[in-house]
């Protein structure tokens, strides 16, 4: 009886948290079936699907012809990505959203799952559905979803990657961080964490399996894929203004406080090489204590600092930070970023054309705090770990 008590109440907990996944995709059916515009990236996602099908050219300075009227935005994934969405081909248009985001609810509800999952640890049956409640009011979250992008599918795609199948030595170990890797680049950060972690074979498969999707695609479209790598891959201006608030990395908040200085991107790299010590320090202290979920996001968070952009968007890492905050009980440092990411403050901040540059000290704090918090959580992280060898040096694993 006590064993069936507890799953009997996981059941009920991902029913619940099943409710939501439904009510969500009800809304995305409704909002269909009433001609609503919603997420003009996944309308992009299909419209990539339909030109690669229709041969026409994907990386054109002219809107897509599949789009729909009411989208005006160019295709910025890598080739591959192309074919990868080509199972949208087949929802009608008004229903892609719907479906989206039903899947990147349900990938809220896998990371939260397995960040939260240990041996001889049993969860109220609650945890779930208000995890995933909760998540759905976090400001990278609720825009991904509004959007319709897939940053929540593909992070659901590296918490698997790592922290169970590379965990347990699966042979498949490093393929879900190569196909993520192959729709957008920024997943690529993951493959030197399985290097420095010691798994060399999974960062080996993950960078294998990215780089023959890719090849496949000089095979397929030769002409754009070469375009993309040649012209696209190395502009970041290709997705929007850099230095617009809500591109919350290094090379965002150096040239927003540069003004667009041509040297701009090399002084944030240059910030990202020093901050990479530390870093990678404490991904591999946190790896050989066992703490794999705690690695993972220092080099999330690491790579969304490090990207030449990071929209607001894609600090969707804040679900499962906060999900181990709270199964550490380290409720203070929890109850901190569930503020910092649900207080909208990237919303709230003046912002667009040149307003940025004239935020002065007190907005520019404010309008570059996801890159600040990050990087300090990052230094003060190395910090405690420069303690805790000082105290114990005889010890590798703190």
């Amino acid at each position: 009886m006590s064993t069936s008590r507890p799953a009997s109440e996981a059941r009920t907990g991902r029913f619940a948290a099943g409710g939501i996944a439904l009510l969500v995709l009800g809304f995305g059916v409704v909002g269909w079936l009433a001609g609503w515009h919603l997420g003009a990236d996944s309308a992009v996602y299909r419209a990539g699907a339909l030109t690669l099908l229709h041969g026409d050219p994907l990386y054109t300075r002219d809107v897509l012809t599949a789009l729909p009227d009411w989208v005006r935005l160019p295709f910025t994934y890598t080739p591959a990505a192309a074919p990868l969405f080509l199972p949208l081909a087949l929802v009608p248009s008004g229903l892609v959203w719907g479906v989206i985001a039903v899947l990147s609810v349900v990938a809220v509800m896998v990371v939260i799952t397995v960040v939260s999952s240990s041996p001889g640890r049993s969860l109220s049956w609650w945890a779930l559905p208000a995890g995933t409640a909760i998540a759905l009011a976090l400001e990278p979250v609720w825009k991904t979803l509004f959007l319709g992008q897939i940053n929540l599918i593909l992070m659901a795609f590296v918490v698997l990657d790592v922290l169970v199948l590379s965990a347990r030595g699966s042979r498949f170990a490093g393929v879900l961080i190569g196909v993520a890797a192959a729709i957008k680049l920024t997943p690529l950060i993951f493959v030197p964490h399985l290097f420095v972690t010691g798994r060399w074979k999974d960062g080996l498969r993950a960078l294998g399996t990215f780089v023959v999707l890719e090849a496949v695609m000089f095979a397929v479209i030769p002409v754009d894929a070469a375009r993309f790598w040649r012209d696209s891959a190395t502009d970041p201006s290709r997705v929007g203004s850099v230095h617009w608030i809500f591109n919350q990395s290094l090379n965002g908040l150096v040239n927003r406080a540069t003004h667009l200085a041509p040297w701009s991107l090399a002084v944030a790299v240059g910030v990202a090489a020093v901050l990479a010590v530390p870093a990678v320090w404490l991904v591999v202290r946190l790896h050989r204590r066992g703490e794999d979920a705690g690695a993972l996001l220092v080099t999330a968070f690491y790579g969304l600092l490090l990207s030449p952009v990071s929209w607001s968007h894609h600090w969707v890492w804040c679900v499962p930070l906060l999900t181990l905050l709270v199964v550490k009980a380290r409720w203070w440092a929890a109850a901190a970023v569930a503020l910092l990411f649900a207080s909208q403050i990237v919303m709230l901040v003046p912002n667009g054309g040149d307003t940025e540059f004239g935020w002065g000290l007190g907005w520019s704090v404010l309008g570059n705090l996801y890159v600040l918090a990050a990087a300090a959580g990052i230094l003060g992280l190395a910090a405690r770990e420069v303690r805790l060898v000082r105290r114990s040096p005889q010890v590798v694993t703190v």
